[in-house]
């Protein structure tokens, strides 16, 4: 039943918004902004968490869904992959964009504040997130919560883990800058809203149609290695043969696959 899905998406979704807010919420605790060797340790972290999560929570279970389903494996989850690929690159250039630490903003020219293009750098990152933990719950949702339920719950503790220091990351630098820490915090907290928007929007789209959940699976998959591509590892200067940023993605990796391992 589909509001049984949303409802069970919008239970995880909530969930890992809540980790950006708390996240946010750091610019109350601390003056000063998170040094460059511990952002560029979050960063990595957050790599490998969504690598982990796109191989174990998306892709395997579309593969497995479409084939339960008479579809071949290979086209859903790879068609999909690369339809998610394309949308998040699309999206990239496209949406006005700062990304934190860099002068140069970018997608379309646009004449917006500072505070809401770092903003908008960040909900990139959370968008294929939202995806990606309301698909898990919704097929949890769908499966009667007994099978799939624990490995939807690690995803979403694995992105809380993430987002946590996701909210900081905006929130301390936006404080440092002399943005009051009201609106550093609101600021932080807004990125993290567009993951319950994108839950609940990717999960109604792959209810409307019988047949798409693997297809829709594997894209938010592809959305996310996008992102880990494109965005997170050169964030992370892990082109410098940055050990802390190297380790990081490999902590991040081993903690995402020991949840849903000991979930699963």
């Amino acid at each position: 039943m589909l509001s049984r899905e949303l409802y069970f998406a919008m239970l995880g979704t909530g969930a890992t918004c809540l980790a950006t807010v708390l996240g946010a919420g750091t610019v109350f605790l601390f003056k000063k902004d998170m040094g460059a060797g511990l952002q560029r340790a979050f960063l990595g972290f957050a790599a490998g968490v969504m690598i982990a999560a796109s191989v174990w929570s998306l892709l395997i279970p579309a593969m497995e869904m479409a084939e339960e389903q008479g579809q071949s494996a290979l086209l859903a989850a790879g068609g999909g992959f690369v339809l998610g690929g394309v949308f998040l690159m699309l999206l990239d250039r496209l949406l006005p964009h700062l990304h934190i630490g860099s002068d140069e903003p970018e997608g379309l020219p646009a004449h917006l504040k500072r505070t809401t293009m770092v903003v908008l750098a960040v909900t990139l990152h959370n968008i294929p997130e939202g995806m990606a933990v309301g698909l898990a719950f919704a097929v949890a949702a769908r499966d009667g919560g007994a099978a799939a339920l624990p490995g939807a719950v690690a995803l979403a503790i694995g992105m809380g883990l993430q987002n946590f220091p996701e909210g900081a990351a905006i929130s301390l630098p936006l404080r440092g800058q002399g943005v009051s820490r009201g609106k550093a915090f609101v600021c932080g907290a807004l990125s993290g809203v567009v993951e319950p928007v994108f839950g609940l929007l990717t999960v109604l789209a792959a209810g409307s149609v019988a047949g798409m959940m693997p297809w829709v699976l594997a894209f938010a998959a592809g959305a996310m290695i996008y992102v880990v591509v494109e965005e997170l590892i050169p964030e992370a200067h892990l082109g410098e043969h940055s050990h802390v940023g190297t380790g990081s993605v490999m902590l991040g990796f081993l903690v995402m696959m020991l949840l849903d391992v000991a979930l699963g």
